[in-house]
């Protein structure tokens, strides 16, 4: 599995990438690893609101639809539209291929450094 070290996790298993004052999220390669092949991609409108610890989206693959949970409250920016077309980028680059963007920050779940979600999956695995 692959951690970048740049990256802080939940324990939901999205990644977050500050960018100046936009958290950009994704899914973990634990989470894409556990989905299986991912075939759709349930993605919020720009503009909507998000809120730390509720679902934004879904992902669904092969095996499961799991609920993507946002790690930040906020105002989403952006979303990745080449995932509506190509949901299976989650799987072969789970941290190239960003969900959403949200900016206007103003709470964020207790997140994990990248050693501290590595000890956390290995403890769920």
């Amino acid at each position: 599995m692959n951690y970048p070290n740049e990256l802080s996790y939940s324990k939901s298993h999205e990644w977050v990438k500050m960018d100046g004052d936009t958290a950009i999220i994704g899914i973990s390669d634990f989470a894409q690893d556990a989905l299986g092949d991912v075939v759709f991609v349930n993605l919020p409108a720009e503009g909507d609101d998000v809120t730390a610890a509720e679902a934004f989206g879904d992902v669904e693959s092969v095996k499961a639809v799991s609920d993507l949970i946002c790690p930040v409250t906020g105002k989403v920016a952006a979303i990745n539209e080449e995932l509506l077309d190509s949901p299976e980028l989650l799987n072969s680059d789970p941290y190239g291929a960003w969900i959403i963007k949200v900016e206007g920050i103003t709470d964020k779940e207790e997140l994990l450094d990248a050693a501290a979600y590595e000890e956390f999956c290995a403890q769920e695995g």
